[in-house]
């Protein structure tokens, strides 16, 4: 998070691929590394894992920006799309790996040792099929009109920006763009409740399946439950329908309304948040219809990933366009899923505390608190909102440089 905007400015200025080719060594030779440390050395262990981010900075903030530069609006809506597919499928197959790893082995530290070859997969892979020098082209050129003919040509590979602004003049420019201001705020909003549902679903539907009596308390540290399994298949499932549809979805309606971007993405927010709200309310009555709209919730929430990237691209000029992604990732972590698992378990806490213990305020206390991600999940399509009343202006004013 905190290495992203390092790795932006470095996007906007060097060589993307060796970059981005860097990354994924990094990140790859620290997650293997990290597997040989014993619980002796805890400390090392988390340390690495902290290193780990900077890796995954490198190739989530120049990644977008790359294939900005090797496709048009048509395509890049598209690769974008299959490149935020994989968001979900990762982390979903993270855990699956790790637990076939560790049930195979009988030591957890395989798993750490086996997803560094993925790693070298890709970093293979980007030696092979990325060009070295990648055009980047003009906002003008990736901004194609509404009947689909390109403007004007791209820039020859290499070439620079007219004008050589420092990191702190992009900073302010980017500020001054609403759009880019806007959108960001919304991405916010959803990465907020996807680190909540994350960390707090399963054992919400636990205390859910205790009330209803359908499970027996268990007072065990650790508790066998299939619904971190069940809510894993439903985030993967939801997140590649979600992603595709959002992206399918802009690419036919962009013909017949320039704003269309930022208004798929308030809609899909407001009823994701109408979802997620029905989905606390009913969960004391039915798991099954709380699994139900839990995941149309996140297939909402998903519909936006792609969408919110290429909203970037297209308003932001071509050279800042690394550090944009680095600004967004940075908001939209440390304002959401870094602070909304904490917030949620700190406002669950404190409702208990002020109530009798019992396994009903357990749930009660958590549907509670759970019920500001539906409120951030409004503001969050207010946001988006906000960013189609800008779009139109700001998009021009990137194709003028």
């Amino acid at each position: 998070m905190l290495a992203a905007p390092i790795f932006g400015y470095l996007g906007d200025r060097y060589n993307r691929k060796i970059i981005l080719g860097s990354g994924i060594f990094f990140w790859s030779s620290v997650t293997l590394g990290s597997s040989f440390i014993n619980e002796l050395y805890y400390w090392i262990f988390f340390l690495s894992r902290g290193l780990v981010g900077i890796g995954t900075a490198s190739y989530s903030t120049i990644a977008p920006a790359v294939i900005a530069d090797l496709f048009e609006e048509g395509k890049r809506t598209t690769m974008l799309s299959v490149f935020y597919i994989f968001i979900p499928v990762g982390s979903g197959l993270g855990y699956v790996l790790a637990a076939g790893m560790a049930e195979v082995t009988g030591d957890w530290h395989w798993a750490f040792r086996v997803t560094p070859c993925m790693g070298g997969l890709a970093l293979v892979l980007l030696i092979l099929l990325v060009p070295h020098r990648t055009q980047r082209r003009t906002a003008a050129h990736r901004a194609l009109s509404i009947s689909g003919t390109i403007r004007v040509a791209a820039e020859k590979p290499g070439a620079q920006r007219n004008v050589k602004t420092t990191w702190c003049q992009d900073v302010i420019s980017l500020a001054k763009n609403w759009s880019f201001v806007w959108s960001s705020l919304g991405l916010t909003a959803m990465a907020f409740i996807t680190g909540a549902l994350g960390m707090w679903v399963p054992l919400f539907l636990y205390r859910a399946q205790v009330v209803q009596g359908i499970v027996s308390p268990c007072l065990q540290e650790s508790c066998n439950s299939s619904n971190s399994i069940i809510f894993g298949g439903i985030t993967i499932g939801t997140g590649i329908l979600g992603v595709v549809a959002g992206a399918e979805a802009a690419r036919r309606l962009r013909k017949i309304n320039n704003k269309v971007d930022p208004l798929i993405c308030a809609t899909s927010m407001f009823i994701s948040a109408l979802c997620l709200y029905i989905a606390l309310m009913v969960a004391q009555m039915s798991i099954l219809s709380t699994f139900v709209f839990i995941a149309f919730g996140e297939l909402f929430l998903s519909v936006n990933w792609a969408v919110v990237t290429d909203i970037l691209l297209y308003v932001v000029t071509p050279g800042r366009q690394s550090t944009a992604i680095a600004l967004q990732i940075l908001v939209s972590h440390l304002l959401g899923d870094a602070s909304s698992p904490y917030l949620i378990g700190t406002i669950s806490n404190a409702i208990q505390a002020k109530n009798a213990h019992s396994f009903q305020w357990n749930f009660w206390s958590m549907q509670y608190s759970f019920i500001v991600c539906a409120f951030v999940g409004v503001f969050g399509g207010g946001f988006f909102l906000m960013t189609s009343f800008y779009i139109e202006e700001d998009r021009k004013e990137a194709e003028r440089h």
